[in-house]
């Protein structure tokens, strides 16, 4: 099972205040920890939203700048995990150091689907190709 694990923004990552020195050693200690388990597939930490435009998906298609919504609704960085399950992921995160000192950091677990999860909706020439993609992306 794979896992999208996200960690949300605060006040102070939207801020633009960049984590301390001890968080990112602390944060390496801990990324270390996952690829040793074989755990962490990907990681990346996200700019503050007021640096990125806005899409939405509609019919029409607008990019809006920002800054946008409440701060507990973005994302201020993420993992991509795989675990043997659910339980495994939140144990993971229990460990995890406190992203945002001195604020309420909150993290959250997200199942990403996997190509099977389509099996019945897609013909046999697409679970094909969807599980050729799915593989090249999970080599990188």
């Amino acid at each position: 099972m794979r896992f999208m694990v996200i960690v949300k923004a605060s006040k102070n990552s939207e801020a633009g205040r960049l984590p301390s020195a001890e968080l990112l050693a602390d944060m390496s200690k801990f990324n270390d920890e996952l690829k040793k388990a074989g755990v962490m597939l990907a990681g990346k930490g996200c700019n503050r939203a007021r640096k990125a435009p806005e899409s939405n998906r509609g019919e029409k298609r607008i990019v809006t700048d920002g800054p946008f919504a409440e701060t507990k609704e973005l994302v201020a960085g993420f993992w991509l995990w795989k675990c043997k399950s659910l339980q495994e992921a939140i144990e993971w995160v229990r460990r995890c150091p406190n992203p945002m000192p001195g604020e309420e950091g909150e993290i959250e677990i997200r199942q990403v689907f996997e190509p099977e999860d389509f099996a019945e909706q897609f013909e046999p020439v697409h679970r094909v190709v969807a599980k050729r993609a799915y593989e090249t992306v999970s080599q990188h």
